[in-house]
């Protein structure tokens, strides 16, 4: 018959008696500790000499073949630096959808009677998303239409599948062709438009939220100082400016001190061979 767990323990470390009943007996316990076990490399041996359990007792305590005590998992939640609560507490879900195409509904472009191009949400399941990809498909352009450049915070990725694009961004256009992709700053004035006479086909994801900027190499020259360099009128620059003079007097008062002590040695010299 199987023991139920101690109260006091259980109070202790805030967790359920039932909860813990239903969890104690089942495998997921045993997942849990071979998971905290192989992430930090530990093989069974040496996990017994930290917690005075045999290798054979962990191995079967991992399959789910023996149930532990509440002791036991102490012990193991010890050497993990982890509370007793964690074994018991329900395990986060990882993220993952999958959007069927046939499930997929087909918009066209918003605020305009004679739409240039029709999209697909390809990740409309998800939640609070930070990516938005998208399959659109461009229409050839009537002449005399002009797109609108539109902008938004965090970046941009195209990848042409069929047909011929013409992307602006800023004052620069470009045609890409089939298999061709573009990576930018979407804070930039930007548009796309089919540029070919058949309909254009391609995959666009984009980023909505404001990220931190690219970090700049500064790269530096051959053969120049190693030292931190301050631009001209800056804060730095006063502080190192200040810091010079203060540098200068200390070395000279070395100096001083130094030259003192020399004719101090010099003259007790001279004194001891005229006496």
């Amino acid at each position: 018959m199987k023991k139920k767990p101690p109260p006091g323990i259980l109070e202790k470390h805030q967790i359920d008696p039932e909860t813990a009943e239903s969890f104690i007996g089942e495998k997921k316990i045993g997942e849990r500790i071979k998971r905290l076990r192989l992430k930090k490399s530990m093989g069974l041996v040496e996990m017994g000499k930290h917690t005075g359990l045999s290798a054979s007792f962990l191995s079967q305590l991992e399959t789910g073949r023996v149930v532990p005590t509440l002791r036991n998992l102490a012990r193991i939640a010890m050497v993990f630096s982890k509370d007793l609560s964690y074994f018991f507490e329900p395990e986060p879900r990882t993220l993952f959808r999958v959007h069927r195409q046939s499930e997929r509904v087909r918009l066209p472009q918003t605020g305009v009677n004679d739409p240039t191009y029709f999209f697909e949400s390809l990740g409309y399941l998800v939640p609070d998303r930070t990516l938005d990809p998208y399959l659109a498909e461009f229409l050839p352009l009537k002449k005399n239409v002009e797109v609108r450049p539109h902008v938004h915070p965090g970046f941009e990725f195209l990848y042409v599948l069929t047909g011929e694009m013409e992307i602006r961004h800023g004052s620069q256009t470009h045609i890409l062709a089939p298999g061709d992709s573009v990576y930018f700053d979407a804070g930039t004035p930007h548009s796309y438009r089919c540029s070919g006479t058949e309909v254009s086909r391609v995959m666009i994801v984009t980023q909505h939220q404001a990220v931190a900027a690219h970090p700049s190499m500064h790269l530096r020259p051959l053969g120049t100082a190693l030292g931190p360099t301050f631009p001209a009128g800056t804060s730095m620059e006063r502080q190192k400016a200040e810091q010079e003079p203060r540098e200068s007097s200390a070395t000279s008062q070395r100096t001083i001190v130094q030259r003192t002590g020399r004719l101090r040695e010099k003259r007790v010299a001279m004194e001891a061979k005229a006496s």
